[in-house]
């Protein structure tokens, strides 16, 4: 039986041209950290996740002190067995549990990769294959631009061939977020999908004004609407109140917590990161529960994993999409980078995951 030899860290940061604003938040580099799990019989599992900035190198840390003495020289194949060895050191309860949930979600990534490369089939099929292609869009709507700014980034999308657009509210009050909404759906018609991110940013009485001042725009649904010290129970109110659908699941980095936002009737559709939240093998289990509570699937960002993920399964949603500015990683990172059609994202024959990473990109933003 073939086993775990070897578990190689690469972090990855990129600077970006200029600092991202959501409702609370600055970005101001996009990072991600490269696994490669090294087998027995020559098979190298591959992923890139976790977007950590400064808390990049614990995350390496936790991996290779912690999680790669768990794994090496046991089966390569059994992965729920290795995930419950390395979930493990999650009890330390001294300190952040999101941090070795990020450092579990970047083995069991490459250890996925691994075993379809393996069988020689590609993740989507192997998880169950429900479709070939996903629907893509995009995110946007950063503060810091004018309103022809915004126009020209919506633009982008459509360019791109994408079937929507996601655009962050929640750091201006709600009518002038909604103004700003507004300019982006008189730009690009009626039939383009709008989503909007509020990211934790208005109270309950706030979210629900906004979501009555943009009634006649059609959106899709409403992400993190309400501040986090009591958002499920806010977010309910708001999705009973307006009846627009509340997205929400990112900020939670376990399964328990998603059955929480589930049977408070919180949210209608799931957003949980498995780059943040323990890898595929978690996010599955969440989407599983999903079902049965009639919650939609989308997946907080990182269309590399996500598109895979979301392909497996019926009640998927979107894979979502930076700009080249905001996102350089996955622009230039990937040699094989899916370019979308009929406004979709194609998934392909190649094996696991099937991404070729560009390894003199890699050695220009590395981590030494």
């Amino acid at each position: 039986m073939s086993t775990i030899e070897s578990i190689e860290t690469i972090p990855i940061r990129v600077p970006l041209d200029r600092v991202y604003s959501g409702s609370y938040y600055r970005m101001r580099s996009r990072c991600t950290i490269i696994t490669r799990v090294r087998t027995s019989d020559g098979v190298v599992g591959e992923s890139y996740n976790a977007d950590a900035d400064e808390e990049q190198m614990e995350i390496v840390s936790i991996i290779q002190d912690e999680l790669r003495p768990r794994l090496v020289g046991k089966p390569a194949m059994n992965i729920e067995s290795a995930w419950k060895s390395m979930f493990d050191v999650t009890f330390d309860q001294l300190r952040d549990r999101r941090l070795p949930m990020q450092a579990i979600a970047c083995v069991d990534s490459a250890l996925w990769d691994g075993l379809g490369k393996a069988m020689g089939q590609p993740l989507y099929r192997i998880w169950g294959g429900f479709r070939d292609q996903m629907p893509v869009i995009g995110i946007g709507g950063y503060y810091g631009i004018d309103d022809q700014g915004l126009r020209d980034e919506a633009g982008f999308f459509l360019e791109q061939g994408f079937a929507g657009m996601k655009f962050k509210v929640g750091g201006r009050p709600p009518a002038e977020d909604a103004r700003r909404v507004k300019v982006v759906r008189d730009y690009v018609g009626p039939e383009f999908i709008l989503l909007c991110d509020a990211n934790q940013g208005y109270t309950t009485r706030e979210a629900i004004e906004f979501a009555l001042l943009t009634h006649d725009v059609g959106l899709r649904w409403f992400e993190e609407p309400c501040i986090w010290y009591d958002d499920k129970r806010a977010m309910r109110e708001v999705r009973l109140t307006t009846g627009i659908p509340v997205a929400a699941g990112q900020s939670e980095w376990s399964g328990a917590g998603m059955r929480e936002l589930m049977t408070r009737g919180s949210i209608d559709v799931s957003n949980f990161d498995a780059s943040w939240g323990g890898g595929p093998t978690e996010w599955r289990r969440v989407a599983g529960m999903a079902s049965l509570f009639g919650v939609e699937m989308a997946h907080h960002e990182e269309p590399q994993l996500a598109l895979h993920l979301l392909a497996s399964i019926p009640h998927a949603t979107y894979v979502e999409v930076f700009t080249p500015a905001r996102d350089p990683i996955f622009w230039n990172l990937l040699v094989n980078r899916p370019e979308a059609s009929e406004q979709a994202f194609p998934l392909t024959d190649a094996p696991g995951f099937g991404w070729e990473l560009d390894e003199a990109y890699i050695d220009k933003h590395k981590v030494v």
